[in-house]
């Protein structure tokens, strides 16, 4: 029993909570794979699933990696808009239900003052994704299209 006691220890040192989750990249990204018409492309996205995280969301940034972007996943559809203020970058944002399908996507534009337009469908949602402008159009991305978020609890 004694000789077990350390190979113990170690496993659950391993097993911390500081490994990344199933699906989870080390700098905290998780893939977010879009099924297209063309085949599939995947962002690499930043989870936000707290009230705190989603009204944070992108603000403040001045760039984002090529492939990366945001998702915001509530645990149950919701209606929901979106605003760039105080977001210094251009994005683009799909808006997906609880069958994973997109329903509306958006081009938008940073916005320092008010009044800011606002961007979402007139429907229930589940989850969002913004990327950098033009990332859905360039990957061939568009409403009806399917997502599959990696992520251990998301």
């Amino acid at each position: 029993m004694r000789r077990l006691a350390p190979l113990l220890a170690l496993l659950l040192a391993a097993c911390g909570s500081d490994a990344p989750a199933v699906g989870e990249r080390d700098d905290g990204r998780v893939p977010l794979t879009i099924r297209t018409s063309e085949g599939e492309v995947t962002l690499l996205v930043e989870i936000a699933d707290s009230s705190a995280e989603r009204a944070e969301g992108l603000s403040g940034r001045r760039s984002l990696p090529a492939d990366a972007g945001m998702a915001f996943v509530w645990d149950e559809p919701v209606t929901a808009s979106f605003w760039m203020k105080e977001t210094l970058i251009p994005l683009q944002i799909a808006f997906w239900d609880e069958d994973g399908r997109i329903v509306a996507s958006f081009e938008m534009e940073p916005c320092t003052a008010d009044p800011c337009p606002t961007y979402g469908p007139d429907e229930p949602i589940a989850g969002v994704a913004e990327a950098n402008a033009g990332w859905f159009t360039e990957h061939g991305v568009g409403v009806g299209d399917t997502v599959e978020l990696h992520a251990g609890d998301a």
